[in-house]
């Protein structure tokens, strides 16, 4: 970069930007110094405020322009890039002892930046180092640092392709819930499981609590009956913050009371439809339970010097923690039930490595045995489940335990359509196919915790087991739930000859449909069973009489047949629906089914003319009847209209479809929309009208927006991406002729023009209008539709008047000065290539402008007003200037028209000597204690608008110069780099050819400091 060009009064030339639709971008001089000028200027005559006019000096813009142009310099990048991210290296430091010495740092590193603090503290904070050393519970903290470690490592042994319990926990107690009244039967025992007092004798603790264990058999009981399913929600909640507490306040007897208590409500299956609910809630108790009692022991493992390590083994656990973990499985094996023991033991299963390496691998076998003297089958597969679920969490290796849990499962499988669980069910009055539903996630489980990683050869036993066995529907679901989707898939015609042979008075078969589609969904079966696979699904799917049922299974299919199948196949599924869901409007009651299908028709159809040529697909989106529905399905298909369509169109059919979904959308917006909703329809409707285009038919083009302003009358951004739409394509039609119009093209443009003269006052926005005003005026020049063009400028300037105080932006209340003041800068801008109207005098744009200026109320402490005047001199100076620094093509700006002619320059004088008393008048006003700064601004402001404009061999321009100079400095606010960057420009600029009044200036020029 030239080094010149980092002086603070360097012009910058302006230019036009034909982008777009040639919404002409002009910039006037910018500056870097901003400023503002002292009282005691007014010491000079009036006579002296034309001589900046007078003598404002000439400009040859091309010669500046090279002057002040950007240097190439060639670059060898080599190894970086912009976006390449910084490798930051370790740094090696050595400290001197030595007092008043300084450290000497030596870096590996060649290609990064050093920290100069990392360097120094050798990449350690002293501060947590002192801490470290003083605090006490820091070894505790490197304890629970340690285990975070170690519990992430055993959970490493388990992919992340496998799926955790916990995402299937918030499933569980959604579906499985209850009306009915449900209860619990607590144990409410002694106070004598407070901890012991520091003083008592150990034989006295060792009898107190082995009396509590006592007590814990035979205690009071408490029962809490009617409770709500919220309400037993809670209560199992306080039950497990007790735990906690019991926990933490040395309690540890009254925890394992609270820990058996809760495993003795999973026998009760009174309200046997919230079993499974039940099961989520009471595990999550054991699981806190087993967290406690292994941190505990782990606890008693750690000493001052050093943590066990990752995989430790039980030779290195000391002799006081194995004493306590014994201790527990002892208390647990007194436990006289068997519900209760086996879960608690299940829940520690874990602690078993701090006694031996084969702890674990012994005790899966006894448990799993154990489990075959629960006699509810439902009962005995989730204590199954539940074995599994720690099963995989400690050992995941061990997987011959997972496959007998799920054998004695298919052993004791007839027991569960025997007469005992019958006469349960006629009891409560359940249902066998709900019944078996509330086997399925347990079974489903247990078929996970098998098919993981598991061979096909195993997976194929699994399945010619279940064949066997009668009635087998509900093993039949938990297969196709549990096995991989690919094994399911390559099976499909095996799966569904199964299914046929399935009792319909069990599990219902429309559920192993659902979820032999599930599968399909994620893998394909073999290319030529598709059409079979899926006539022989509809056959069954198409019988079900009930809605709810036929929706929840036509939902998965739908994607298999988009998937493998044309547009036909789509329309037959989407007519059956439609058939199915519209008799007593049961599609209401189906929504979010439905807006699944259309999600996944629009996954699948990337085509929208293939996709709205589907005859049924229209009439199925008549069926969203509720208006935030229809709403929401309307904004997923623009979606993946904007995201899909790659290319502009004109189709007819996609035209009429997505104007009709853009106008239900536009029709939801009332007075009670949000604005952000608002902002979102509107821009989906703005990139629907960004993708129209006719080619060459202009005409056409007009015509579809004249129609969409008419259709989105209510959403401003689309009114404002019409007229932006229209001005393109005025200055496309400009870009096809060349600048060279016909009389049709003349027409053509001044509809295009007329257009965006009667949208934009629709408009609410004040500055949306004056910025759409000065951008359809450019565009109105730049067609030669010189009288259009003056109307919009017009309009811009009756405008500006009515601009409030302040606007709200971002929901927030703003100033507006700012914004005014860039606006009128760009209109300065487009002035300058304006020619005058031969009726309406001169300059008579600018003159309207600044009476309108002058009239404005402004605040009392701005000084925008006058910053303003200073860009009007920018203004009337280029307007001096015999050649324009730019034009539009085929306008005659005022130099053509008048020539350089005396009296237009004396008019512009007259202006100018009205700004500059302005500007005085202003300075005034500035001379209080309080706006000395403000003062000091403006001056070195108006300085560089002279030095940049101004003929300063003109004497009395040059003592202005320099008493402007003298009172930016005159109260110590300026800023004294600024001050002497400008004076290194001077004295640069003296050197120039022809500029040697630069370096006289420069010496008349001092610099003072602030003191």
């Amino acid at each position: 970069m030239r080094e010149n060009l980092v002086y603070p009064l360097t012009y910058f030339p302006t230019y036009i930007s034909f982008c777009k639709y040639t919404c002409i971008y002009i910039g006037t001089g910018h500056m870097f110094l901003h400023s503002q000028i002292h009282d005691y200027l007014c010491e000079y005559k009036l006579s002296l405020y034309s001589c900046f006019l007078r003598h404002a000096r000439s400009r040859n813009y091309v010669s500046e322009c090279e002057v002040y142009k950007l240097e190439s310099v060639p670059l060898d990048f080599g190894d970086y890039h912009p976006l390449k991210p910084i490798t930051v290296t370790e740094s090696k430091t050595k400290k001197m002892s030595r007092k008043g010495s300084t450290s000497s740092t030596s870096s590996s590193s060649s290609s990064s930046m050093i920290d100069p603090l990392s360097s120094v503290l050798d990449g350690t904070d002293p501060l947590s180092l002192f801490a470290a050393a003083a605090d006490p519970v820091t070894t505790a903290a490197t304890m629970d640092s340690t285990r975070k470690k170690r519990d992430k490592d055993d959970s490493s042994a388990v992919g992340s392709d496998f799926e955790p319990w916990s995402s299937k926990r918030s499933e569980i107690l959604a579906r499985y819930t209850t009306t009915e009244k449900l209860s619990i039967n607590l144990y409410m025992g002694s106070e004598k499981g407070k901890a012991a007092t520091p003083g008592s004798a150990v034989s006295e603790k060792v009898r107190t609590r082995l009396e509590e264990l006592d007590d814990l058999e035979e205690g009071s009981q408490k029962e809490l009956l009617n409770l709500t399913q919220q309400d037993y929600m809670n209560r199992i909640e306080e039950l497990n913050q007790s735990l906690k507490d019991a926990w933490s306040s040395d309690q540890k007897v009254k925890a394992l009371k609270i820990v058996i208590q809760c495993s003795k409500l999973l026998s009760d299956t009174t309200v046997i439809q919230f079993y499974p609910s039940k099961f989520v809630l009471i595990t999550d108790i054991l699981d806190t339970f087993g967290k406690l009692v292994y941190e505990r022991i782990l606890s008693m493992c750690v000493d001052s010097r050093a943590s066990l390590p990752d995989n430790f083994s039980p030779e290195s656990v000391n002799d006081t923690a194995k004493e306590t973990c014994l201790n527990w499985f002892f208390k647990i094996a007194s436990i006289r039930e068997l519900i209760p023991r086996f879960y608690v033991e299940a829940a520690i299963l874990k602690c078993n490595k701090f006694l031996s390496k084969m702890g674990i691998s012994e005790c899966l076998p006894r448990l799993t045995s154990m489990i075959r003297g629960i006699g509810d089958p439902l009962v005995a597969v989730y204590a199954r489940a539940y074995l599994c679920r720690v099963g995989m969490e400690v050992a995941p290796q061990l997987k011959e335990n997972l496959n007998k849990n799920f054998f004695d499962f298919l052993l004791t499988f007839k027991q569960i359509h025997g007469d005992t669980v019958q006469n349960q069910l006629v009891a409560q009055c359940v249902e066998i196919p709900l019944y078996l539903t509330l086997y399925s996630p347990a079974i489903d489980w247990i078929l996970q915790c098998i098919a993981y990683r598991a061979p096909e050869v195993l997976l194929t036993e699994m399945m010619e087991r279940c064949k066997k066995l009668g009635n087998n529907a509900l093993l039949l679901n938990s297969v196709m739930s549990a096995f991989r989707a690919e094994f399911i898939a390559a099976r499909s015609m095996d799966f569904i000859g199964m299914i046929k042979e399935c009792d319909e008075s069990g599990f219902p078969k429309h559920l192993l449909f659902r979820s032999l589609g599930l599968n399909l969904a994620l893998a394909d079966p073999p290319e030529n069973d598709r059409l079979q696979i899926l006539n022989e699904a509809w056959k069954v799917i198409t019988k079900l009489k009930n809605p709810q049922d036929y929706i929840n299974c036509a939902e998965v299919w739908v994607e298999y047949t988009c998937r493998h199948f044309t547009k036909r196949e789509v329309n037959t599924v989407l007519a059956d629906v439609i058939k199915h869901m519209t008799p007593d409007r049961a599609f209401e009651d189906a929504y979010p089914q439905l807006q699944s299908i259309i999600q996944k028709v629009i996954t699948y159809i990337h085509d929208f003319s293939l996709l709205f040529s589907v005859e049924k697909f229209l009439p199925f989106l008549d069926m969203f009847q509720k208006e935030c529905v229809r709403v929401e399905v309307c904004k997923c298909i623009m979606e993946a209209f904007i995201k899909h369509q790659q290319e502009s169109t004109k189709d007819p059919v996609i035209l009429n479809a997505l104007l009709h979904i853009c106008k239900t959308m536009h029709d939801s917006v009332n007075a009670l929309t949000l604005e952000d909703e608002k902002r979102m329809l509107a821009a989906l409707i703005n990139g629907f009208i960004k993708m129209v285009s006719f080619g060459r038919d202009f005409e056409q083009q007009l015509s579809f927006y004249v129609e969409a302003r008419s259709m989105f009358c209510n959403l401003e951004p689309v009114l404002v991406q019409l007229i932006h739409s229209v001005n393109q394509l005025a200055m496309e039609t400009r870009k096809v002729m060349k600048g060279n119009h016909s009389r049709k093209t003349a027409a053509f443009v001044r509809a295009c023009v007329a257009f965006c003269f009667i949208t934009i006052p629709s408009l609410s926005s004040i500055f949306a209008r004056l910025n759409l005003y000065l951008h359809s005026g450019q565009v109105a020049l730049a067609n030669q539709c010189l009288s259009q063009a003056d109307a919009f400028f017009k309009a811009a300037v009756s405008l500006v008047p009515e601009v409030p105080k302040m606007i709200n932006i971002d929901g927030k209340m703003r100033p507006s000065d700012s914004f005014l003041l860039e606006f009128l800068c760009n209109f300065f801008s487009t002035l300058l290539v304006v020619p005058d109207h031969p009726e309406q005098g001169v300059l008579f744009l600018v003159r309207g402008l600044l009476n309108v200026i002058q009239d404005y109320t402004w605040e009392d402490n701005s000084d925008d007003k006058i910053r303003i005047y200073t860009n009007v001199l920018h203004l009337l100076s280029a307007m001096t200037q015999e050649t324009y620094i730019y034009h539009v093509d085929k306008v005659d700006s005022n130099d053509a028209l008048y020539g350089g002619d005396s009296k237009f320059l004396a008019e512009i004088n007259k202006l100018c000597e009205t700004v500059i008393a302005q500007i005085l008048d202003h300075l005034k006003t500035l001379g209080k204690e309080e706006t000395l700064k403000r003062q000091s601004q403006l001056a070195l402001y108006f300085f560089n608008t002279i030095l940049a404009h101004g003929d300063l061999r003109n004497n009395k321009l040059n003592q202005l110069s320099v008493n402007l100079w003298n009172l930016a400095q005159k109260h110590g606010f300026a800023d004294t780099k600024t001050m002497v960057k400008t004076l290194e420009y001077i004295k640069r600029r003296g050197k120039q050819p022809e500029m040697s009044h630069f370096t006289d200036l420069a010496l008349r020029l001092p610099l003072q400091s602030r003191t």
